[in-house]
């Protein structure tokens, strides 16, 4: 028979499960710098969701995006990979501004969910405040018949966090670094160029600012410093030149746990990183404080101060 205290017993081991599931939730902190070496964590690690994933559907941001008056395209942008023989192909979404002079590029970067129906809402959100912004499909190529993001989609449910797990760094680089030469050159585009990268993607700002000397700055939301192991990786810090932009949420402890060590990394090699916590937040704010569908006031409400902050240093590059 079993008695109160073996009830209490098969209850906390129960939690200790849960608890261990959810601390592995989340989207993948920075990749190691080197090609074979990876540090990605995927919830449900098949599947590469996590718990503040919206609807696949996303239908809010589609609704959003189809109403703007802005002028939106989808370009391909090739280059030929180091040692490679043959292109690469890109195709990114760029959204226009309406204003009378040049403005500065932001390069948005996916989260590990790819390139999906709110990454191109944010994208038209940027050029509403007056950027040119363009969102580069990182998975172009990595899909059936040369696709991306929705051919894997269509493909397997759990195809593009597989994709984005195993994407090598210095394709990522690579990739990045075609996308900051195609916009910048673009009539509208002043010589400024910024990225700025959610979840996955804020971890790939970071480590990008590593390897881009010419940024004017990196604008990292819930994502990670480069590490090597359990430890901030100096050596890639130490590259940096743009001042580094932190956003991130109260109750998202597995990315929380690296700022100690990334804001003491960087204080010691004198680079800027101004991070900002918005307290009652969840990993994936920026999405979710947008989501009707949202339970939490807190997502809105430091998604709303988020946009802010973030509006306001943009302003001043």
């Amino acid at each position: 028979m079993r008695t109160a205290g073996n009830n209490r017993l098969e209850v906390g081991r129960l939690a200790l499960v849960v608890l261990s599931l959810f601390m592995f939730s989340g989207c993948a902190p920075a990749q190691r710098m080197s090609s074979n070496e990876q540090m990605d964590h995927h919830t449900e690690s098949a599947t590469g969701r996590d718990p503040s994933a919206a609807s696949d559907t996303q239908e809010w941001a589609r609704v959003r995006l189809a109403k703007s008056p802005r002028h939106q395209e989808w370009v391909k942008v090739r280059y030929k990979p180091a040692g490679s023989t043959t292109e690469r192909e890109l195709s990114a979404f760029v959204v226009y501004p309406e204003v009378k002079t040049k403005a500065t590029a932001v390069i948005v970067i996916h989260e590990i969910f790819g390139m999906s129906d709110w990454v191109q809402s944010l994208t038209d959100q940027l050029a509403e405040a007056g950027y040119v912004a363009i969102a580069p499909d990182l998975l172009s190529g990595m899909g059936p018949n040369g696709g991306g993001t929705r051919e894997l989609q269509a493909q397997d449910s759990n195809a593009v966090g597989k994709a984005i797990r195993d994407l090598p760094p210095d394709q990522i680089t690579a990739d990045l670094n075609a996308i900051a030469d195609y916009v910048s050159k673009l009539p509208a585009a002043n010589d400024n160029v910024v990225t700025a990268g959610f979840c996955w993607g804020g971890s790939q700002s970071f480590r990008y600012a590593t390897n881009n000397p010419k940024l004017k700055a990196a604008f990292v939301f819930y994502g990670s410093a480069p590490m090597k192991g359990q430890d901030i990786d100096k050596e890639a810090l130490v590259q940096i030149k743009a001042p580094v932009y932190g956003f991130y949420a109260g109750n998202d402890a597995r990315i929380n746990a690296t700022l100690p060590q990334t804001i003491e990394a960087m204080k010691d090699l004198k680079k800027k990183y101004e991070p900002v916590t918005y307290e009652g937040a969840g990993h994936g704010f920026m999405r979710a404080g947008e989501d009707p569908n949202d339970k939490n006031p807190a997502n809105k409400k430091a998604r709303d101060e988020a946009w802010v902050r973030w509006k306001a240093i943009l302003a001043k590059i």
